[in-house]
């Protein structure tokens, strides 16, 4: 393609199409997906004033990926994925631009596609976990069993695959710790409040021994009617239906109570680091997504009682 006079954007675009088709043999859908983008691209341009491919700056580029956000007459506001999605195209299109010797440079390169949003951890206020475990427990053996599950699941900040794989010999009630095997296989240790130790003790006394006497002796902590290991499945439905029998409204997942656990620990003030530690986490990135539940709170209860704040 020669350098002298105007290079259309749209004739960029169509070489760029075939060479993607031709030369790197892309999916048909892809293909599809990269002209719709692109399209929108060169009217965005043409918007702009910019006839010339070569006259297209970082500033272009940039305004681009903040009009997909924002939206107009024609086209809805994008998620930051679809937006994601389309910087792509349009960073791949300056990117062959540059090294066919179309452009002296990229003004893409440094655009970088918004980041998707984070999706906050769905933790449930304090008296609804306070509800949750004090459901009042029927006579019987499992109503024990799932009083102590729950107690522990919140008070350790637990994976429910960490509570079920728990034997015996890993709690330590005189302590009151627990021994976690975690992703990876690194275990942690980690401390448990007296109301679930006392849960824990109770069914240890007056129901586990009937559970276990259906069984061929195993280690596990909690067991089944069946007298083995209890499922991560039949655990998650415990929480599942004491959360009904609370008259809990919000949705519940494995996850929730510890979820739970590591946003009240924030929220009453804990470092994000020990918090880390509880959880398990690798890194502190991990635990820092609950930093931004508790932020929000903050907002929502900056806003409602600061005489000025929206002012």
């Amino acid at each position: 393609m020669a350098n002298t006079g105007v290079i259309p954007v749209t004739q960029v675009i169509a070489s760029y199409l075939d060479h993607l088709a031709v030369e790197r043999g892309t999916a048909r859908n892809t293909l599809d997906s990269y002209a719709r983008d692109l399209r929108r691209y060169a009217a965005h341009l043409g918007h702009a004033g910019v006839d010339d491919f070569r006259e297209v700056t970082e500033a272009e580029v940039t305004a681009f990926g903040a009009a997909l956000r924002e939206g107009d007459d024609e086209h809805p506001p994008l998620a930051a994925s679809s937006s994601a999605r389309a910087l792509v195209a349009v960073r791949g299109l300056h990117r062959f631009a540059h090294i066919d010797g179309i452009t002296d440079d990229d003004p893409a390169r440094e655009v970088r596609p918004p980041a998707a949003a984070k999706r906050l951890p769905k933790a449930l206020p304090v008296e609804d976990v306070l509800r949750l475990l004090d459901v009042p427990a029927t006579e019987g053996e499992r109503p024990l069993r799932d009083r102590a599950l729950l107690e522990l699941l919140y008070s350790t900040g637990a994976r429910i695959s960490e509570a079920v794989g728990l034997d015996l010999d890993d709690i330590d009630r005189t302590d009151r710790t627990v021994l976690l095997d975690g992703k990876g296989g690194k275990q942690r240790l980690v401390p448990i409040g007296r109301p679930a130790v006392e849960a824990v003790e109770a069914y240890l006394v007056r129901a586990r021994p009937v559970l276990a006497s259906r069984g061929r002796g195993s280690a596990a902590l909690f067991l089944n009617a069946r007298g083995t290991r209890l499922s991560r499945q039949s655990a998650w439905q415990v929480l599942k239906v004491s959360a009904e029998r609370a008259g809990i409204s919000a949705s519940v997942s494995p996850h929730t109570l510890r979820h739970s656990f590591a946003t009240h620990l924030l929220e009453g003030g804990a470092d994000v680091r020990v918090v880390q530690e509880l959880l398990g986490h690798a890194s502190v990135t991990t635990t820092q997504v609950y930093t931004l539940v508790t932020v929000n709170t903050l907002r929502e209860i900056y806003a409602t009682a600061h005489p000025r704040a929206l002012g």
